[in-house]
């Protein structure tokens, strides 16, 4: 008799295996994924960019400059100082109103009586008015009082010749004769009342004339303060609403240079002196210039005297308030004359170190070559390259990572367009 399997094997052979995918099953899913696979790369190589016809950044380059020529070693005295104006003014109303129209801008320039804005007159004009019916009140009266005079005078003169015959009393007489005086006091005061009037006239005509500011000199705006609908007073109304001027006017052929000259030097500095005249600005260009005057007294804090240098010659980059280096030179001295100092200027981060060493990447045409360089000094954001290179020369100005590798292997880099 064979054996009968237990309950336990019977149940093992009604589980399901799930460790392998059902045949049925796994055959179509394999086929899915190859074909989702190969529509994705054909997608791709259809209609997206090559890698190679995507543009390439260009490469940021600087070129080598000359460094600016130092003060001539025949001064006498070097100092700072700045660009001030002689002629300033901060153009306002005489009295308070309101604006309605601003007709300049920054950096216009402007001549002797232009018109720089309106203010609001319709009450001045209405006091202009007024005046105007004064005058002309007091004028017919004046008329008035000198057709009484004279009828004061004809009944004077009948008097009188009726006193002769003795056919009018002497009360009489008296009577009209005063008449004839207070008449002739009454024109005086009449005549004066209409200077009066005329000259109110001329004063409300000179406020509605006033309602429109004009420049007082010729020269350039360079702030402009107010604007349509605010309130311009010549002094301070408080409060945040109301403007103290219009605009400042500056004449440009008043600029001249105010230098703080220390008290101890002071004696190397005298009138009519050739200056030279560096912009902090600009400081490739040296400007010729004298001393005018030397300010007789001194700052006890800072222990200076001032002095003013006016400018013999100047052009359109002198501007208020520029800073500048002075030197004051020995009589006789050319004053724009000055030795170039050796050198050229690039930006400190084309200078790449390697240890004590540097170098940066000279361009020439599409490639980039290295070349060492002696570096001493700099001025703000660029550096002085004494040695290895010439002004006028293109360098890298941002070398970066990827560059630098390239270099390092081939020894040049050609560089993107």
């Amino acid at each position: 008799m064979e054996p009968q399997p237990d309950q336990k094997s019977l149940l093992n052979q009604l589980r399901i295996d799930r460790s392998e995918p059902s045949p049925s099953t796994a055959k179509p899913l394999k086929w899915f994924v190859l074909i989702a696979l190969a529509g994705g790369v054909a997608f791709a190589l259809w209609f997206l960019p090559w890698p190679e016809d995507a543009p390439l950044s260009p490469v940021p380059t600087a070129l080598a400059e000359a460094i600016a020529p130092r003060d001539s070693d025949a001064s006498v005295l070097d100092a700072t100082g700045y660009v001030v104006a002689r002629r300033q003014a901060t153009v306002s109303s005489k009295t308070t109103g309101k604006v309605l129209e601003v007709l300049i801008e920054e950096g216009v320039h402007v001549q002797a009586g232009q018109l720089l804005a309106r203010l609001d007159d319709s009450v001045p004009k209405a006091q202009l008015e007024l005046a105007a019916s004064q005058l002309e009140s007091a004028r017919r009266s004046l008329l008035e009082i000198e057709a009484q005079l004279k009828q004061g005078q004809l009944d004077l003169a009948r008097s009188l010749e009726l006193a002769e015959r003795e056919l009018v009393s002497q009360a009489d007489l008296d009577r009209n004769r005063l008449a004839v005086e207070e008449m002739t006091a009454r024109l005086d005061r009449m005549r004066q009342d209409a200077v009066v009037a005329e000259r109110a006239l001329a004063v409300q005509r000179q406020i509605v004339e006033d309602m429109q500011i004009r420049a007082p000199f010729a020269g350039v705006v360079i702030a402009k303060a107010a604007q349509p609908g605010e309130m311009i007073s010549p002094v301070s109304a408080g409060g945040g609403y109301t403007r103290t001027g219009i605009c400042t006017i500056v004449d440009m052929d008043s600029l001249e240079v105010e230098v703080d000259v220390n008290e101890a030097y002071i004696n190397r500095v005298y009138p009519g002196q050739p200056v030279s005249i560096t912009l902090n600005a600009y400081p490739e260009d040296a400007y010729a210039a004298a001393v005018i005057a030397i300010i007789p007294a001194a700052e006890r804090s800072k222990a200076t005297v001032r002095v003013r240098v006016g400018f013999s010659e100047r052009d359109g980059r002198v501007l208020p308030d520029m800073g500048v280096r002075v030197a004051f030179l020995e009589t006789g001295t050319e004053a724009v004359e000055a030795p170039v100092e050796a050198g050229v200027l690039v930006p400190k981060e084309a200078v790449v170190r390697e240890g004590a060493s540097s170098y940066v990447l000279v361009v020439t045409g599409d490639e980039a070559r290295r070349r060492p360089i002696r570096v001493d000094g700099g001025q703000g954001a660029k550096v002085r390259v004494v040695a290895g290179l010439d002004a006028g020369e293109r360098v890298v100005a941002r070398p970066d990572e990827s560059l630098l590798a390239s270099l390092a292997s081939a020894g040049r880099v050609s560089l993107p367009h």
